[in-house]
């Protein structure tokens, strides 16, 4: 029998999944890492870090399922996207990664799109200059730390460099590049043209894989590391969204997926690339040869939830630790019983700015309608609620490219409870799905490394194969009625507030 290993280098661990060609989980592993935030917006964290928690995960899941690392026909790499791993001439890291979430780019966005030109760099890379995105990073320590800028001769992603330490390869795939802001995402290789405005060294970019590709094959070193067998195949891999995206069959057009997690994402495939010209949508190829996505990313969604749990839930949190369960079911079952709508509260997910619809660094988090009749069980809904709200502005802007959609994909955090799953429903007026693997991320890249091998045909025949729908809910008409008067609601609060957001971080700065 045979199995695949799906990597997922996360932000705050790496997960190391072992699977059976079917799809199936066979044994896992979590290995942790800190983040380093040595001032506000900074985000960094330690290349060898992530390395030292694939050895340590890939080494307890061949253990714990006790087969012959020989067995596994491919690995799959996925992580963390945008973040920059610089290293010099000897192979060594300059300095720590700039990761995804840090915010500090801001004037090297704005330098970027003086220099490309606004229209020109949405041509080119299909998206406007975002502060999450690898460019302004590369961009920040041109600007900052010339001495470093000078040593670099490769730059490379977080799952790239992992890649790097597994097969000695300087490689990356389209879909994580696409978020760099260096690859022509239409065409799918790296811009020339771009580069060189930038004054950024096309030879410092590692080769251009499809993210089913075999981009190199384990080093006799990485295996003495890890367990793994010498020359297990390493395929291309991808981004965090798009790997996730396979891994809940989102390969095909008219299925997309909402996921809450930390942030909240809604993913489209698409067989022609469309891109938001305002740039509310980030447009990426996909993990599928030929084929591109679409998505809307709203900063705070599980995080919101998260926050109020971890400063209002001490007596949940004490009795899931009792009983063994998760918290976050007992908070939720708390607003079952209140009706649609929180009789009259609704909450604004912007605890950490906002990036669909808004693209506002200023937003805020925001409780509408608080009165004394209110409870902690209507601000637990209306979270929840608020969450959806606003992820419900993202689909409406991909059906507004024109992207059909017939079926919603529930993942992450959000995706296994079934209130929350019905709420999407009610409010995207959609089927919406749940598949049986939890395991997304990793799941995806193990099949795209399936496929690599000759496993199976074609990613969507792998999805065919490994990805099974376990639940489905459908809308209920009333609630559909009922919750169209809040939305609309909730889409009027944010530009009544946004000159509002901004005077008060004028107060803040100064």
């Amino acid at each position: 029998m045979g199995y695949l290993l799906g990597l997922d280098i996360g932000t705050s661990g790496t997960k190391t999944v072992l699977f059976d060609f079917e799809g199936n989980t066979i044994a896992s592993a979590l290995s942790e890492y800190p983040l380093y935030q040595e001032k506000i917006g900074w985000a960094e964290q330690e290349p060898e870090d992530w390395w030292n928690a694939c050895v340590t995960s890939i080494r307890s899941v061949i253990e714990k399922s006790g087969i012959d690392a020989s067995a596994i026909a491919g690995v799959g790499l996925s992580g963390q996207m945008h973040g920059i791993v610089l290293l010099d001439e000897n192979d060594k890291v300059l300095r720590r990664s700039i990761i995804w979430c840090d915010q500090r780019t801001q004037k090297e966005c704005e330098q970027i799109t003086d220099m490309v030109g606004y229209d020109r760099l949405i041509d080119i890379t299909a998206n406007p200059a975002l502060t999450g995105f690898s460019a302004g990073k590369v961009m920040w320590v041109k600007n900052n730390e010339p001495e470093i800028y000078a040593k670099i001769k490769h730059i490379l992603l977080p799952k790239d460099y992992i890649r790097f330490k597994l097969t000695g390869e300087f490689a990356s795939e389209v879909s994580d590049a696409s978020g760099m802001q260096f690859l022509d995402v239409k065409n799918r290789c790296w811009s020339k043209e771009l580069l060189d405005i930038l004054g950024v060294d096309i030879n410092w970019l590692g080769k251009m894989y499809e993210s089913y590709e075999i981009s190199g094959r384990v080093s006799k070193c990485a295996a003495e590391a890890t367990g793994l067998k010498a020359g297990t195949p390493v395929a291309g891999g991808a981004g965090d969204q798009a790997a996730g995206a396979v891994g809940n069959g989102i390969v095909e057009e008219g299925i997309v997926s909402s996921t809450i997690g930390t942030s909240g994402v809604v993913f489209a495939h698409m067989n022609k690339l469309t891109v938001d010209e305002k740039g509310r949508l980030q447009a990426f190829c996909h993990a599928v040869p030929g084929a591109w996505h679409v998505f809307g990313c709203a900063n705070a969604s599980g995080l919101s939830l998260q926050w109020f749990r971890n400063n209002f839930c001490q007596n949940e949190k004490t009795v899931a630790e009792f009983i063994k369960k998760d918290p976050y079911e007992l908070i939720c079952k708390q607003a079952e019983n209140v009706p649609i709508g929180s009789n009259g509260l609704i909450y604004l997910p912007y605890l950490m700015g906002e990036r669909t619809p808004h693209l506002d660094n200023d937003a805020k988090g925001v409780f509408f309608g608080l009165s004394a009749k209110h409870t902690r069980a209507e601000m637990i809904r209306s979270i929840m609620e608020g969450v959806v709200f606003s992820l419900n502005d993202a689909l409406n802007l991909i059906e507004n490219l024109g992207v059909k959609i017939t079926q919603v994909r529930a993942s992450g955090g959000g995706g296994k409870n079934p209130l929350w799953r019905q709420m999407q429903a009610d409010i995207f007026n959609k089927e919406v799905a749940t598949v049986k693997s939890s395991e997304g991320p990793a799941l995806g890249v193990a099949l795209l490394a399936g496929v690599g091998a000759g496993i199976y045909s074609s990613v969507p025949d792998a999805c065919k194969e490994a990805v099974l729908i376990k639940t489905t809910q459908t809308p209920d008409e009333n609630a559909v009625k009922e919750y169209k008067k809040y939305a609309g609601l909730f889409d009027e609060l944010y530009p009544a507030l946004k000159e509002k957001y901004k005077r008060l971080t004028e107060i803040l700065n100064n």
